[in-house]
This record gives C-alpha cells, sequence and structure tokens, in this order.
C-alpha cells in the first residue's frame, strides 16, 4: 500500500499537542463539586463508567487519525515486476509402438520414458510443450501448452496399447512421428524451437522418411534431439502364452545410424539410453543446453484503498457520539 498525498500525513503531528492538552488540563475543564472532606471517598470502588472516561477521547483521536489516511489517498496495487524468463516452445514425440514394452528399462520402456518426460516437463513452467505419440501412425497428443498440468494427465494416459487394440498400426514411424510434431512448431514465433524424439526401433512405416523429416526440421529452425531408448543386445519382453504372460529375451534393434544422421541434419544430438539413469541424465543435458532469455514487461494497476478508513471513521465519530450523549453525558 502506498499513499498518494503524503504531505497530508503530517498532520498527524497534531495529536501531540492534544495529547498534552488533554491529560495536563482536562480536568480543569471539568464541573467539580466542592467538598470539605474526602476522606470518606479515599477508598470508594471506581465505577466501570470512571475507569472508562478516556473512551470519547481515544475515539475521537482514531477519527481524526483515520481522516487524515482518507486524505492521504491510500492505493493499493497488482503488479507483475520486470523480469527475465527463459522459455522455449518443445514437441516431445514418443514411440508408443508394442516393443516400448520391453523390460530392460524398469519397470518397463514406455513407463520410464513417461516418468522421465514428465519430470523434464515439471521443471520448465516457462515453455510451451506438446507431445506427439507415434507407432506405425502419430497423431498429436497435446498441442504445445504451457498447461502443464493437463498435459501430465494427457502423457500419463500415453499406453501401448493403442497399437495392440487397432486404434493405430504398430510399427516404428519415426519420419511420420516427428514431421507432426515439426508441424506443430513451424508456426511458432520463438526464436529457439525444439523437438525431442525418443525411440526404440528403426523405421518400418510411414510415407514420409526420417532425413526428409529431419530436412524440413532444418529449414524451419527446428533443432531435433533423438534417443535410442533400450539395451545394446537383449531384452526381456512380455509375450502371451496359453493365457498367462511370459517374458522372453528379444533382439534389440535400434537404428542408431538413422537416429544420429537426423540429429547432425537437424542440428540436435543424438543420444543413447539404455537404462532409465542414463535416459534421465540426458533429459537433464537437453534441459541445460535448451535456454532462451525473454524479458516480461512490469504491468501495474491501482486500486483506492481509502474506504475501509472512511467507513471506519464515521463508525468512531458515530460511536464517541452516541457514548457522550448517553453513558458519559455530564450534568452541569
Amino acid at each position: 500500500m502506498k499513499f498518494v498525498n503524503q504531505e497530508y500525513l503530517l498532520l498527524l503531528l497534531l495529536l501531540i499537542p492534544y495529547i498534552i492538552w488533554y491529560l495536563l488540563y482536562r480536568k480543569k475543564s471539568e464541573p467539580t463539586i466542592q467538598m470539605s472532606d474526602t476522606f470518606a471517598y479515599r477508598y470508594a470502588p471506581k465505577s466501570l463508567r470512571q475507569r472508562l472516561v478516556w473512551l470519547p477521547a481515544l475515539l475521537r483521536m482514531i477519527t481524526f487519525v483515520l481522516i487524515v489516511l482518507v486524505l492521504a489517498r491510500p492505493q493499493t496495487h497488482d503488479s507483475w515486476g520486470k523480469r527475465t524468463s527463459e522459455g522455449i516452445d518443445i514437441m516431445l514425440a514418443m514411440d508408443v509402438s508394442t516393443s516400448m514394452l520391453a523390460q530392460d528399462l524398469k519397470p518397463n520402456r514406455i513407463e520410464a520414458a513417461k516418468s522421465v518426460a514428465a519430470e523434464f516437463i515439471s521443471g520448465r513452467p516457462d515453455d510451451n510443450i506438446g507431445l506427439t505419440i507415434f507407432a506405425g501412425e502419430a497423431f498429436t497428443q497435446c498441442p504445445m501448452t504451457t498447461d502443464h498440468t493437463s498435459l501430465l494427465t494427457l502423457l500419463k494416459d500415453v499406453r501401448t496399447d493403442i497399437a495392440e487394440r487397432g486404434l493405430i498400426e504398430d510399427g516404428t514411424a519415426i519420419g511420420m512421428g516427428l514431421a507432426n510434431a515439426v508441424s506443430r512448431l513451424k508456426d511458432s514465433k520463438t526464436k529457439s524451437k525444439v523437438v525431442i524424439l525418443l525411440t526404440d526401433g528403426s523405421n518400418n512405416m510411414g510415407d514420409i522418411s526420417p532425413l526428409t523429416a529431419a530436412q524440413i526440421a532444418k529449414s524451419l529452425g527446428i533443432r531435433v534431439y533423438t534417443i535410442a531408448v533400450g539395451s545394446k543386445k537383449v531384452a526381456p519382453y512380455p509375450m502371451q502364452v496359453g493365457g498367462t504372460i511370459q517374458y522372453v529375451n528379444v533382439r534389440v534393434d535400434v537404428d542408431t545410424k538413422t537416429l544420429s544422421d537426423i540429429a547432425a541434419t537437424a542440428e540436435g544430438h543424438f543420444y543413447r539410453a539404455t537404462n532409465t539413469a542414463e535416459l534421465k541424465k540426458i533429459y537433464q543435458d537437453i534441459d541445460k543446453l535448451e535456454k532462451t532469455k525473454m524479458e516480461v514487461k512490469k504491468f501495474s494497476k491501482h486500486y483506492e484503498a481509502y474506504q475501509p478508513f472512511a467507513i471506519a471513521a464515521i463508525l468512531c465519530l458515530l460511536l464517541e457520539i452516541i457514548l457522550r450523549i448517553t453513558w458519559f453525558r455530564r450534568i452541569p
């Protein structure tokens, strides 16, 4: 809170001589009864009225203080200070093919990827972040948004069974996933635009090749970071055998060369994550690399705040008048 007319606050100094006058000369102006001896009244108890005889004067002083505060014109304001924040536009492109159920990452590849991605999103509150998922086809799970609560909810709902249930074709269409993410970033006005592409396979589906999508990304000024997730040899994979789930070791087939070429073409980096700890460190590295400063201008709106003081002054004045003509009424 601030006061627009601060010079009126000097009027509060007038309280000093008033208090001195009240303490020194109040009794002289009060009516008295002459008595020959007051010894009999020495130990007489004081009534509540006698104990509170100073209350009307206090109310008068409070009223004066409140009126001065009203004249000084108090104001409150909402403001957002000038600050520097760091934010970019990011699209996460995540492979949701059935091979992401392999358990070389704990509890499995898809859940590990979701957990680390959620932590990454939570750590970048100023960014516009969206999510593309792909298997044999690609679609946008969440467009770019700063509403990270909704984004995290949609990320949590990502499952590999969309391919199992026939909602999309199973497979790995890396080019389609990347192209979908790039299409969401092409109209972005920010200086820094990024795609983080995570997959555990090699491109075997889709109408757009991965390198073509990477060249499109480069032409639009979009950097692409690629992450090959999964062990380098075999990984335990759940398979249904006779109504039960059994885990068999399957060969890991990740096209690291294509992913590396995508990153090189789109001026990003290629990473290999063989366990959850490595995947977490990769996202931390990307978090450090991708920082763009933007300045937020200060906005301020003022609100007049004299009303509570004015109401309190009126109430104090009315209470003082009522007390003087009733309970503290003096009879000459």
